[in-house]
């Protein structure tokens, strides 16, 4: 009787350990899913980013430093692979299309085009959804962080090679506003 005892014991802790672990791993893939998803959304907006540049610029083609700025932080945007790099990639980008869609107030004839507005329209819907998409990977992480920081999983979390990740955060104060894109 006292073998069953000590046995299903054995069987409980080992089932406890497996559980925390599979626990730390799910967490950690989640908060991968969740950059990914950051990166999809920032890459679906940098695709937006060249017709928007040409429909501007068949208007204002006299604005050649504001479109290079805007070609210059998509293409850093495109290549950043690291949380800092993404996210100083994101902020220039932010800012290089205020400039861009500053040009566009100027020109009426703009500002009413088709293409235009649909264009705009397309980009303020990407950018809810790289706000939504922030949100979600800094949810996950939290909640990575702290099954790490807490017990019993952070005894696990060596085992499952789990550490706490960075939130993501855009450094400049000026960058956490999203481009204003209403005419």
């Amino acid at each position: 009787m006292e073998i069953i005892l000590i046995l299903g014991a054995i069987a409980l802790l080992v089932l406890f350990v497996v559980a925390q672990y599979n626990r730390l791993v799910r967490l950690n893939i989640t908060v991968d899913e969740a950059f990914a998803q950051i990166e999809v959304q920032l890459k679906r907006r940098a695709d937006l980013i060249p017709n928007l540049v040409e429909t501007v610029k068949g208007y204002a083609a006299h604005e050649q430093s504001t479109f290079d700025a805007v070609v210059s932080a998509r293409a850093k945007s495109t290549s950043a692979s690291s949380l800092g790099e993404v996210a100083a990639a994101d902020g220039a980008l932010t800012n290089a299309l205020r400039g861009l869609l500053a040009v566009a107030e100027a020109y009426p004839d703009l500002k009413a085009s088709t293409n235009f507005l649909s264009l705009q329209e397309e980009l303020s819907t990407t950018e809810n959804k790289v706000s939504f998409a922030r949100q979600f990977y800094n949810d996950n992480v939290r909640s990575l962080n702290q099954a790490v920081a807490t017990i019993p999983t952070s005894f696990f979390a060596g085992l499952a090679k789990v550490s706490a990740r960075a939130f993501y955060e855009v450094e400049n104060p000026a960058d956490r506003n999203v481009p204003n894109v209403k005419f």
